[in-house]
This record gives C-alpha cells, sequence and structure tokens, in this order.
C-alpha cells in the first residue's frame, strides 16, 4: 500500500470540501489535494495534465450530483482518456444520495473502486488515501 500524493475532490458542496480538505491536512492523508466544483473542471485539468505529467491524481473522489457535469458524465469521459493518462488512477464515488440506482450505476464502471456515502468519518480518511501498489 501506498499514500496518495495527489488527489481530486471533485464536488460542489463547499462545505463538504472545505472540511473534508482540512481533515485530510490535519491526517496528512496525502501531500496535495486539488477542489475541483464540478466534473468539466477536472476533466479539463486531466486532460491538460496528459501533455505536461504534472498534477496526475493518484486518487479522484467524485461526488454524483453537480452542475455542468455531474460525476456520471465525468466518468463517461473519463473512459476516453483514462489509457493516455502517465499513471492509473483510483476513483472512489463519494455522495450524500442513498439512491441505490446510483450505487448500482457506480458498480457499472469498473473504474469506480468504492461507492461511499457521506459524511465521511475521521477514521476513514487516512484509509481512503492508502492505494495498492500499481504495476
Amino acid at each position: 500500500m501506498k499514500k496518495a500524493e495527489i488527489a481530486f475532490i471533485v464536488d460542489d458542496d463547499n462545505i463538504f470540501t472545505g472540511v473534508f480538505s482540512k481533515l485530510v491536512k490535519l491526517k496528512r492523508a496525502c501531500d496535495s489535494l486539488m477542489i475541483f466544483e464540478n466534473g468539466a473542471v477536472a476533466l479539463e485539468h486531466l486532460q491538460m495534465s496528459i501533455f505536461n505529467s504534472t498534477n496526475v491524481p493518484d486518487l479522484i473522489l467524485l461526488d454524483i450530483n453537480m452542475p455542468i457535469m455531474d460525476g456520471f458524465d465525468f466518468l463517461n469521459e473519463f473512459i476516453k482518456l483514462e489509457k493516455k493518462l502517465p499513471k492509473p488512477i483510483t476513483i472512489y464515488m463519494i455522495t450524500s444520495s442513498i439512491n441505490p440506482r446510483d450505487r448500482q450505476r457506480a458498480e457499472e464502471f469498473s473504474q469506480v473502486s468504492q461507492f461511499i456515502v457521506k459524511p465521511i468519518q475521521l477514521a476513514e480518511i487516512e484509509s481512503l488515501f492508502m492505494l495498492p501498489e500499481q504495476h
């Protein structure tokens, strides 16, 4: 297992991202945490990182319900550029949705490693940022 060095939070809930980022810093769970308020902005950043190989995340914490581009739309676009990325990225869907259809839909994407319902407990944060070694 290795610690995620760079992580993205893709979520439009400013309260969640603010509190979560403080807890991540408190736990020193990763070196760099970048926050994007919708999937389109995060996707644009990923596309740029293909060319310069900087700030490519090890982990993406992805919300479902966001304006402009939701989590599922993001995943559909992510699939198209995944093979061009310089390293594999672990994706967790993190949502306040308790709709079983959202969970089922997330599980249809092999790119989604885990479906997590908010709120996230402080004790869970460190383990979220520990990733299996990639070969």
